[in-house]
């Protein structure tokens, strides 16, 4: 496995720092003066009604969206001042596989680890179909996978550079049984690693349990958050539709 990181992130330090982000569409805020810390090493469940502005902000912290106004800062850094060296502490996992459907998918791999100047990106790349039990797809056109498939490949190729924070946009959707399964075993090799993990998703109990804090959104605002240990996900979601009604 890569050691680029540390195995151990500053406990003290916020791996992402958000002040007053808004992003504006028009006369619309889809996200409306966000001020929030995200310790490092902690994993974050983003719940919220439809059209409440998360995969908004999870596109502002990933750098592929530029705010109208506020700031963000991963590891201390702003995207202003260091956009390279930002994008290469950051993973993202969308309903986007950004792979290239006429090669095979360990040279998909390899393209990536490149391109990130990994010092042995076949190695890596082989390492990372084992995880996502791909080995035997490995010289397979990434085109003629299976939809699940196809999103085991992409959370390969955006965990191939080992990244210190990963963003995850409603990454279980449309996936199969397995695919799910190997899925929420990345996220658990993920939290037991200590990297910072930020998911935006609809299934509150998967939420809560694979998360270790939860902030909710509403109309582009952060109207709360907390821990997400011994949280009953019935009772959860019980205040949370009160809150998205109150807010």
């Amino acid at each position: 496995m890569m050691n680029d990181h540390p195995s151990n992130p500053d406990p003290v330090r916020p791996a992402i720092q958000v002040e007053s982000l808004s992003r504006r569409f028009g006369s619309r805020a889809a996200v409306n003066a966000v001020t929030v810390d995200i310790a490092s090493g902690i994993s974050t469940a983003l719940f919220g009604p439809n059209g409440a502005g998360k995969t908004t902000l999870l596109r502002l912290l990933s750098s592929a969206l530029r705010p109208t106004s506020g700031q963000i800062r991963i590891a201390g850094k702003s995207y202003q001042d260091n956009p390279r060296e930002i994008r290469r502490m950051i993973g993202v996992i969308s309903h986007n596989s950004y792979l290239y459907d006429d090669l095979p998918c360990l040279a998909n791999l390899e393209f990536f680890g490149k391109l990130y100047g990994l010092p042995n990106p076949r190695q890596r790349a082989e390492e990372l179909l084992d995880e996502m039990e791909l080995s035997e797809r490995a010289q397979d056109p990434a085109g003629t996978l299976s939809r699940g498939m196809t999103q085991r490949l992409s959370i390969a190729r955006s965990l191939v550079h080992d990244p210190e924070v990963v963003f995850l946009d409603e990454p279980f959707s449309g996936l199969d049984p397995h695919a799910a399964s190997v899925l929420r075993t990345t996220i658990g090799r993920l939290r037991e690693r200590r990297r910072t993990v930020v998911m935006v998703t609809h299934n509150i109990p998967l939420g809560l349990k694979l998360s270790d804090r939860w902030l909710l959104m509403n109309r582009g605002r952060l109207v709360d958050q907390g821990g997400s240990a011994g949280q009953d996900p019935e009772r959860f979601q019980e205040i949370h539709f009160r809150k998205e009604v109150a807010s």
